[in-house]
């Protein structure tokens, strides 16, 4: 059973920064693509940025130039260092791994950008 977990949630003032961490259990996770996405009250649930097993990002339009997402092989990590938040970016932030042809979800972690 794969598990994923996300951390470095939290409140945040606009045009603050955060970094969030997933990390996710299993040996192969490093050649698997993973992605962040996430979901605003009343919204529906949205990419934000992904990373594919070679390295290779996509970001949501929003979020380009704003947020990098990065893959620490060593540590079975995938980080989001969000930078220039907004108060539209409040949202619960969601981790996800997909080993097809399954894909696994983290519990989510909360972003609140607010003064």
């Amino acid at each position: 059973q794969v598990q994923v977990v996300e951390s470095g949630g939290g409140l945040v003032q606009p045009g603050g920064s955060l970094r969030l961490s997933c990390a996710a259990s299993g040996s192969i996770f490093s050649e698997y693509s993973m992605a962040w996405y996430r979901q605003a009250p009343g919204r529906q649930r949205e990419l934000v940025a992904g990373i594919s097993g070679g390295g290779t990002t996509n970001y949501a339009g929003s979020m380009k130039g704003r947020f990098t997402i990065t893959r620490e092989r060593s540590k079975n990590t995938v980080s989001l260092q969000m930078n220039s938040l907004k108060p539209e970016d409040t949202a619960v932030y969601y981790c996800m791994i997909r080993i097809p042809p399954y894909e696994y979800w983290g519990q989510g972690t909360q972003v609140t950008v607010s003064s």
